[in-house]
């Protein structure tokens, strides 16, 4: 049997937050909700969630503050909610590490649909990965393990995100070749707008930075995407 999935939300409104953990409950998730992020972030630290969502604003630390918190120390999956329908809210987020965005108003089947979809990718990958002849993939001082399902840099695992693993992972596999904007997010987020394409950059900017010192680079491709390639 599988293992029940833990999510974390926290919102200073008690309706919406009553309505997404009754909504998340009944597809079978183990719900904890919080009045302010931090709380979330005390609770999180006792016993990590396998997924966060975080409304932007709240009483004390806001939803940009505390997923900058959870990254420091976890890659769980973040979900960021807003009543702000602004694309440099949704750009922050998506830069600071979080791997979703949903504005306010929203049904709770489309925030389910999100969650669903986040979890299905991770089983998908660790079911992928857990068959026979999953195999190594190298450029430069990066080493996809596939059957580990996480990459290495000079033999030590980089520290990602669930999104940024598929992201470097999918350009890893395509290395040398130009990948689109749209390509990208219709395989890692299975979405595709033309705010959303906001977040393959962001992605990749935090990308770039773990990436020093590799001996690889994510080069852009002007009106396009983005090539992984082997530093010159």
């Amino acid at each position: 049997m599988a293992e029940t999935k833990r999510i974390y939300i926290a919102d200073d409104d008690d309706n919406i937050r009553q309505v997404i953990k009754t909504f998340l409950a009944s597809d079978g998730y183990a719900v904890e909700d919080f009045p302010t992020g931090d709380l979330l972030l005390a609770r999180f630290s006792e016993c990590p969630a396998d997924l966060v969502i975080l409304d932007v604003m709240m009483p004390g630390s806001d939803g940009f503050a505390i997923c900058t918190e959870l990254r420091k120390s976890s890659t769980v999956p973040i979900i960021m909610l807003t009543a702000r329908d602004s694309e440099n809210d949704f750009a922050l987020g998506l830069g600071l590490g979080s791997d979703d965005y949903i504005t306010k108003p929203f049904s709770a089947m489309a925030l389910l649909m999100r969650v669903r979809a986040i979890f299905r990718r991770i089983d998908f990958e660790r079911q992928k990965h857990s068959e026979p002849a999953a195999g190594r993939v190298s450029v430069g001082a990066l080493t996809l393990d596939e059957e580990g399902r996480h990459i290495l840099k000079d033999q030590s695992p980089l520290a990602l995100t669930p999104t940024e693993y598929e992201v470097l992972r999918y350009l890893m596999l395509h290395a040398g070749q130009a990948v689109s904007r749209e390509e990208l997010l219709t395989e890692i987020w299975g979405f595709e707008t033309a705010v959303e394409t906001r977040a393959t950059d962001d992605t990749v900017r935090r990308l770039r930075q773990k990436l020093d010192g590799c001996g690889v680079s994510i080069a852009a491709v002007w009106g396009y995407g983005f090539r992984l390639e082997e530093s010159k």
